[in-house]
């Protein structure tokens, strides 16, 4: 018989944490283990308590949960939900989480509290046991580094006189945020134009995106309806929007628009993925990093049967090892690579079309 999930909340209001530890122990897959009221009290139950993983409010009066963050995964690599407020510093605050070694966030509701907060719980209970399966082991002994950009400015709109005639596609989903800044922070100025789904909600896609365009040598931005896809620019799917590749004459454009879930999400892999394979064909290079799920297995492989060539993350490397797995199992990804060669990887399959060994 498979054994429960053992969960430790951490929030400095008790009714919250009431609130969390109940919600969460609603699923019989979930054991609440202990509740802490700061993350001083949360270090010394952890080595005691063993838990799977932790939910973790993002900001807290004595230190916030980023703090608490930096000092803990080094020494005791835990996967790690964060309960995020939709405010802009709470956002900001997510997103350095994120870049701390959290696995996933949830937002608290901000509107119709019952009804958000029913919501806010079924996604909690979902991405509680999906980071039980994350591989955070990564981060013993590691010290975060900033990337440093790898350009100016404007180099990058230098680029953009340029329009594209090969397209890179990238999906990812939980542990995406830091395995899609490790590849595109490693291209080129002059490299084609990227679109990228991370699964994420509305309000956090764009500044996901202003985060990663101060890394990058290329221009990052969130995607809008009839953005051009060109040399040097990288546009990523806002949240709440299904974002689609399509051809005009000799360019090529992205499609933004509302759109119903597919595969449980929107914006969704495999709809980036199959415009992809109807628009751009073999001229396309498709990318598969860590998440929960299939979104977009069939989609590369869409684009497989079009002449694209594709990769995905491997097994090593991967927070959460489903989609680049159906990726690489339904034939799409020909190969699976550690994170740290996709980028390369993508530059010679752009040159050359063939893969290494």
């Amino acid at each position: 018989m498979k054994r429960s999930v053992r969960v430790m909340v951490v929030d400095d209001m008790a009714l919250v944490r009431d609130i969390l530890a109940q919600g969460l122990a609603q699923d019989p897959g979930i054991e609440v283990v202990g509740t802490a009221s700061d993350p001083y009290v949360a270090a010394k139950q952890i080595p005691q308590l063993k838990p799977d993983v932790l939910t973790l409010d993002v900001e807290m009066p004595r230190m916030d949960g980023v703090d608490f963050l930096r000092r803990l995964m080094p020494q005791y690599p835990l996967p790690v939900v964060m309960v995020s407020a939709l405010t802009e510093r709470g956002k900001r605050i997510t997103l350095d989480a994120l870049e701390a070694g959290a696995v996933d966030f949830v937002t608290k509701p901000s509107a119709d509290v019952a009804r958000g907060l029913s919501a806010m719980m079924m996604e909690l209970r979902t991405k509680v046991k999906i980071a039980s399966t994350a591989n955070v082991s990564h981060w013993k002994n590691k010290r975060p580094v900033r990337p440093v950009a790898a350009s100016t400015a404007s180099a990058g709109s230098q680029a953009l006189a340029e329009s594209t005639d090969k397209v890179i596609a990238i999906g990812a989903s939980t542990g995406g945020t830091e395995a899609i800044k490790d590849v595109i922070t490693r291209f080129p100025v002059n490299t084609p134009g990227v679109v990228i789904v991370q699964h994420m909600p509305a309000g956090f896609t764009r500044m996901f995106a202003d985060r990663l365009n101060s890394l990058c040598a290329m221009q990052v931005k969130e995607a809008e309806d009839g953005d051009r896809i060109l040399t040097g620019r990288v546009l990523v799917a806002p949240g709440g929007f299904q974002l689609r590749v399509v051809r005009s004459g000799g360019i090529y454009q992205v499609e933004v628009k509302p759109g119903e879930l597919v595969c449980g999400h929107c914006p969704s892999v495999e709809v980036m993925m199959q415009s992809v394979a109807r628009q751009v064909g073999a001229n396309a290079v498709g990318v598969m990093l860590t998440g929960m799920g299939h979104d977009g297995a069939d989609g590369m492989k869409a684009m497989r049967d079009a002449g694209a060539r594709c990769v995905a993350q491997n097994e090593e490397t991967s927070v959460v090892f489903g989609m680049p797995m159906e990726a690489h199992k339904r034939g799409g990804a020909e190969k699976l690579l550690p994170l740290d060669r996709i980028a390369a990887e993508v530059m010679l399959l752009l040159k050359s079309g063939t893969t290494t060994s």
